[in-house]
């Protein structure tokens, strides 16, 4: 197993980061939220888990040992793959998502793409007593004001960590706020991935 990664950042596209460790650039898969903290030409360490399949060697990575620990944990209930786990990462902290299993909260998980109601009942079934209620993961949960923020805060991160500037990143901000505070309005947290990639969008069609 591959613990960890530590090197310079070498590139940073919305799914990755590749990481030179010893000559070698490593890629890893990550969530935009640990892509923001990254920043090319930096040294950084990345906590990771190595995915095998008979195909294929998938190395994800992640700012924390927690984040990886929940990240490995998702990946035991039925259904769930390296994939959907770091989307869930993607949409919630591992605090977030220890009170959503633990209190059944299956309009939060079902924020998820990939996850539906049926999906959703399962993970809480399969895993409520494995990821943990710390207390500080129910004060971060009724902390709902950091919702809005959050979002803002990740794309402007990984747009000035692929090289835009702040005034380019706040212009792309505007164009996708719209969608963001639609998602609100409907009771969903943004997608973070998928607003840094339409910023992305309308920065190459300047």
């Amino acid at each position: 197993m591959i613990a960890s990664v530590a090197g310079r950042v070498t590139a940073i596209a919305p799914e990755g980061a590749v990481i030179e460790v010893g000559g070698v650039g490593m890629l890893t898969h990550c969530t935009p939220g640990t892509l923001a903290t990254l920043r090319v030409g930096e040294e950084a360490r990345l906590a990771t888990s190595l995915v095998v399949r008979e195909e294929s060697l998938t190395l994800y990575g992640f700012a924390t040992d927690d984040e990886r620990a929940v990240f490995e944990l998702l990946q035991t209930a039925s259904g769930v793959g390296p994939k959907l786990a770091l989307a869930m990462l993607a949409v919630h902290t591992p605090n977030a998502l220890r009170v959503a299993v633990a209190s059944a909260d299956l309009k939060a998980l079902t924020q998820v793409p990939g996850i539906g109601q049926k999906g959703a009942q399962r993970i809480v079934l399969e895993l409520k007593d494995r990821l943990g209620t710390p207390e500080e993961a129910v004060n971060a949960a009724l902390n709902g004001e950091r919702r809005a923020a959050t979002w803002r805060d990740q794309v402007h991160s990984g747009l000035v960590g692929l090289g835009y500037s702040s005034k380019d990143a706040d212009e792309a901000i505007a164009v996708v706020e719209p969608d963001a505070d639609a998602e609100l309005a409907a009771g969903r947290q943004p997608q973070v991935a998928a607003l840094l990639k339409a910023a992305l969008r309308s920065l190459s069609v300047r």
